[in-house]
């Protein structure tokens, strides 16, 4: 089974890596960023009548990977030069793959900006992108929109701005949606935190707080990402009382608690995961526990046919092959608000005038997200602060809410 982290920095249907996403960024790769950066120009050579650069970087490669963001964005930018480009001008995109590595990852970055001339980054869905090349989109002054934002540096960049939730913000709305909705009052949480997540989740559980004067009966940040014995958390939360427990493990190690707490005939308990663990293969991995598991879905979930917001992402993914995902749903949002982008700048497109019209962006709504997208002047984005929540039904997956759960004043 694939893994698919985020939780929520978790992540869905695959949503994401988000738990392998805190390795530490080294000295001698932080270096190599600032290297990078030597000499960096605003706009490049990326003036003219010539194709318009864009790139992404994405991990594809290595034991987690995130193929259908960059492949979906890139079937909406070929959907775009079928149909004459953006005036006449065609859309060359570079996916480039950091394999997980901060070190090539800094590598695929420089050569996007530098040999590329990317005017922007959008599409892609990288563990570790954010948190070692943010500072490089800084210094070259260009503009990225990850299609699925996994690691903390992803919500705290000025030049970053992710279209999904992401685990951290989704750790807030999921318990949220717990204790405002469910009416859920023993709440307890289990964290796995890998490399410098902590505080980014813990941020989470303080957000929820505020907003809702609760605090959680149990917060455990003690399971590390090599954790397989989960019973003795399982029986702890039992002993607590909970009504139910969040986890913000990956997508096996969801199955692997559901598992647990299964064989220990734990009952009665509602077991609260992040987008990571909404996947088709969770779904039928579960079997009878599935009647106590839900999960966030960071977009209108991929798994309902019926829906009329996903249409034309439907339709366009089966277009060109591309797996229905929650990553490919990221990929499509982040591709066509770029799109909207670039169509409404007059004259050269640049990564000048690219980054001063997403600086300048009003706010872009979509149907398929639950707030609207922003980018604008801040030195932090994080604009989708909405969800709905699904639940294993069958093998397959049935919708709880089907009005969108939002974050207070969101």
């Amino acid at each position: 089974m694939r893994s698919k982290i985020i939780e929520s920095v978790a992540i869905g249907a695959g949503q994401g890596p988000l738990q392998r996403l805190g390795r530490p960024v080294g000295a001698a790769t932080a270096a190599l960023v600032l290297a990078l950066g030597a000499g960096a120009c605003a706009s490049g050579a990326d003036a003219g009548s010539g194709p318009i650069a864009v790139g992404a970087v994405s991990t594809l490669s290595g034991p987690v990977t995130f193929p259908e963001a960059s492949a979906a964005a890139r079937a909406v930018f070929d959907d775009v030069n079928a149909r004459g480009g953006i005036n006449g001008r065609r859309i060359s995109f570079t996916a480039a793959d950091d394999k997980g590595d901060p070190s090539t990852g800094a590598l695929a970055a420089r050569d996007v900006i530098q040999n590329k001339h990317a005017v922007a980054i959008a599409g892609g869905a990288s563990l570790i992108d954010c948190q070692v090349n943010g500072p490089l989109y800084e210094r070259y002054r260009i503009t990225s929109i990850p299609g699925t934002g996994v690691d903390p540096g992803c919500f705290i960049s000025p030049g970053i701005s992710p279209v999904n939730t992401g685990p951290y913000f989704g750790t807030t709305l999921t318990l949220y949606y717990a204790s405002e909705y469910l009416k859920m009052q023993k709440l307890c949480g289990f964290f796995s935190i890998i490399g410098g997540t902590g505080r980014a989740y813990r941020d989470g559980v303080v957000r929820w707080s505020k907003l809702t004067g609760k605090r959680l009966l149990i917060d455990d940040r003690s399971l590390s990402a090599n954790t397989t014995d989960y019973t003795p958390y399982i029986l702890r939360a039992r002993a607590a009382g909970c009504q139910g427990v969040f986890f913000n493990g990956t997508e096996p190690m969801a199955v692997g608690w559901v598992k647990a707490a299964q064989a220990q005939n734990v009952t009665g308990v509602k077991w609260l995961f992040l987008a990571s663990t909404y996947t088709s293969q969770a779904a039928e991995a579960f079997g009878p526990a599935a009647k106590d598991v839900l999960a966030l879905s960071e977009f209108e979930p991929y798994t309902d046919t019926s829906s009329e917001a996903n249409q034309d992402w439907r339709t366009t993914m089966a277009r060109h092959h591309v797996p229905l995902t929650s990553f490919a749903q990221g990929g499509y949002l982040a591709a066509t608000h770029l799109v909207t982008v670039l169509r409404g700048i007059k004259g050269d497109i640049t990564r000048e005038f690219v980054t001063r019209a997403l600086k300048g962006l009003r706010p872009l709504p979509s149907a398929m997200a639950g707030t609207p997208f922003a980018f604008g002047p801040g030195d932090a984005h994080a604009s989708n602060l909405a969800g709905k929540f699904v639940r294993p039904e069958r093998g397959g997956w049935t919708v709880l809410t089907r009005d969108w759960v939002r974050l207070p004043n969101a």
